[in-house]
């Protein structure tokens, strides 16, 4: 016996409209789906450049920029004020630190610098030390171990440390200061003192000694 499916058009039509009912919320699953693919993909990339910020900001803090951007070996430095040679120094290792916002030069094995007046030219006083930190822009130097200064009036200063500051033409210390003149006198300047750097005036704090007194300021004495 043969039997023959009957597949009427008012049995195929439900699944028709079926059929159609899916394709549409399919098609509105899909712009919903759409809409918070991009949503996450946005958070995704703002927090990602939020990541990517912090990290640099965190590389940028940990970035050391106080490196010596040039090494000098056997070096010579000399300054000059409208053409007169104000300095001279000689260094067997020199050191310029120039990536900082307040950049500096230093000797760490030693300095040796030759200082000149106009009214002695040919005359230089001198300063030695065994380090030396040098700030160019402020015009402002640090000595440190085993200073020496000689004057062009053949004075011998020694110290531990000194510190000149060019700009407002000042030398001084705190430290204990040996003071030897070209007659051989001395004296001893138990707290430090200060002095005009072409050494034309001085003043010692806690002095002792003999050094003729009209060298030495009555703050000094």
């Amino acid at each position: 016996m043969t039997h023959e499916a009957k597949f009427t058009v008012h049995n195929f039509k439900p699944c028709i409209l079926h059929f159609f009912k899916y394709r549409k919320m399919n098609s509105h699953l899909k712009k919903y789906l759409k809409k918070y693919i991009a949503v996450f993909s946005g958070c995704a990339i703002f927090f990602s450049v939020i990541s990517c910020e912090e990290d640099l900001t965190q590389i940028n803090k940990n970035k050391n920029t106080n490196f010596p951007s040039q090494i000098i070996n056997n070096a010579n430095i000399i300054q000059r004020d409208s053409g007169f040679v104000k300095l001279r120094a000689s260094a067997p290792l020199i050191e310029k630190y120039e990536f900082i916002d307040s950049p500096y030069v230093v000797a760490r094995r030693g300095i040796d610098i030759k200082f000149f007046d106009k009214k002695k030219p040919d005359v230089p006083g001198t300063i030695k030390a065994k380090y030396a930190k040098i700030n160019e822009q402020k015009k402002f130097y640090e000595a440190r171990g085993n200073v020496r200064i000689v004057t062009n009036e053949g004075q011998m200063f020694a110290m531990q440390s000194v510190f000149w500051d060019q700009r407002k033409k000042e030398i001084y210390t705190k430290d204990t200061v040996y003071v030897t003149d070209k007659d051989g006198s001395t004296l001893v300047g138990a707290n430090g003192m200060t002095a005009k750097d072409d050494f034309s005036e001085y003043t010692f704090f806690n002095n002792s000694g003999d050094i003729n007194a009209k060298k030495i300021p009555d703050k000094g004495k």
